[in-house]
C-alpha cells in the first residue's frame, strides 16, 4: 500500500492525500508537479525513475488505511 507521503521532498509543499499534484517513483519519493516539470525533468533524482501521477485513495479507505505523516525534506536533491 502507499504511504501516500504529505508533502514535496523538494519544496515542502504539503500534498494532501487527495492532491492531484502529486507525483511519485517507484520508490515513492514524492514530488509537487511544479518542482517535477521544472527542476527534475519528471525524473526522481534519488532513483533515476520516471514520476507518475500519485494515485488518489478514495476517503473511505483513506479512513481505513490514513496517509503518512512522515514529511522527508531535502532540497538537495533538487539543485
Amino acid at each position: 500500500m502507499l504511504a501516500l507521503r504529505p508533502n514535496c521532498e523538494c519544496c515542502d509543499r504539503d500534498l494532501p492525500p487527495e492532491s492531484p499534484l502529486a507525483l511519485i517513483c517507484t520508490y515513492e519519493c514524492t514530488w509537487c508537479r511544479d518542482c517535477a516539470e521544472t527542476k527534475l525533468g519528471m525524473t526522481c533524482p534519488n532513483c533515476q525513475g520516471n514520476l507518475v501521477p500519485r494515485p488518489i485513495r478514495p476517503a473511505a479507505m483513506l479512513a481505513k488505511h490514513p496517509a503518512s505523516t512522515e514529511r522527508k525534506f531535502r532540497p538537495e536533491r533538487c539543485a
